[in-house]
């Protein structure tokens, strides 16, 4: 029996991109699920969340082409950053063609399993600093892929969050330590709560069983909102995140779309399933032959405000008719 936290394979009716076939024939040595009559199957893994594993398979299916070829698509969990070494160590042996690895843990665990198969990343954030790459323009290696690093945004959700509830005496902030960007948007914060008034006291959550005691001791400290900083961690339990803190009465914020759409009072960031889309455009380029070390790093240009009015009303807080015509959706 599986255990859970492997998903399995998965195998996508077409390869993606036209030209995958071609590339095959130029490179007949690796893994290969089965032939086909215009050349090898191809077989990417992927380090990531049950949400990205939908948005992968989506995209590449958006991707693919009737040309007879097959994907198949090797999914290991980021849920549990312990294993991710093994799961890493996994698709390596598998001799995968691409590793796709959602978040800067799962793209070092990938690294430190392999120089050799390229890796795409899904949204690290800060790969120069973190050093997973070498410099955004050119990153070098065998990594490439989509950059999260806007370590100001977390600044702009402090603010946000004061325009809706107004004075905010203090705030709780999620963070996951082991998440190297996450210092870094930490201090934005800090920076940011500086300005604004605003006293923030951090909590640390490394994995899904801290949670529980992240929530008693940020409750103990009376906070009057909660900003979320982003982590695979965070990501993967945003709907936890979003039911206690409205069972609790926080206004809270975070990045990802899901989290107002699960209750909670709203998100801006990227849209992640653009980032995903985006990432298999480089798959694609790297079936072809392209080399990671040569296409350089993209960032997402466009952020998305989503507010929930039915939570907003329930904390009783009337959002401001600037804001509301701001956002890119309202929930009601």
């Amino acid at each position: 029996m599986l255990s859970r936290r492997v998903f399995g394979a998965l195998v996508v009716g077409a390869a993606v991109a036209g030209s995958a076939a071609a590339h095959a024939q130029q490179n007949p040595g690796g893994a290969s699920t089965g032939q086909t009559s215009t050349g090898r199957a191809f077989r990417i893994g992927a380090l990531s969340s049950e949400r990205s594993k939908k948005a992968l398979l989506l995209a590449l299916h958006d991707a693919a082409y009737d040309g007879g070829d097959k994907l198949t698509v090797e999914f290991r969990s980021i849920d549990e950053p312990e294993m991710l070494a093994r799961f890493a160590a996994e698709l390596v042996a598998l001799k995968v063609d691409v590793i796709v690895a959602s978040g800067t843990q799962a793209v070092r665990a990938a690294q430190q399993a392999t120089q050799s198969i390229p890796i795409v990343m899904t949204g690290s954030s800060d790969p120069v600093g973190s050093g997973l790459v070498a410099s955004l323009a050119r990153p070098g290696g065998n990594t490439t892929g989509m950059s999260l690093f806007n370590p100001e945004l977390s600044g702009k959700r402090l603010e946000l969050l004061k325009e809706i509830v107004g004075e905010i005496p203090r705030v709780a902030v999620l963070w996951n330590p082991d998440d190297p960007p996450a210092g870094t948007a930490l201090k934005e914060t800090e920076i940011a709560a500086r300005a604004l008034g605003i006293a923030i006291q951090p909590f640390e959550i490394r994995r899904a069983d801290d949670f529980d005691a992240a929530f008693a001791a940020a409750l103990k400290d009376q906070p009057k909102a909660v900003v979320v900083l982003s982590a695979p961690v965070m990501s993967t339990n945003s709907r936890r995140i979003a039911a206690w803190a409205l069972q609790n009465r926080l206004p809270a914020i975070f990045w990802p779309r899901d989290f107002p759409a699960a209750g909670g009072l709203m998100s801006y960031g990227p849209d992640f399933d653009s980032l995903v889309r985006r990432s298999v455009v480089f798959v694609d380029k790297i079936l072809k032959g392209a080399k990671p070390a040569d296409l350089p790093i993209e960032q997402p240009t466009k952020f998305d405000l989503v507010i929930n009015l039915t939570t907003a009303k329930a904390l009783g807080l009337t959002v401001p008719q600037t804001l509301l015509l701001r956002a890119d959706e309202v929930i009601e």
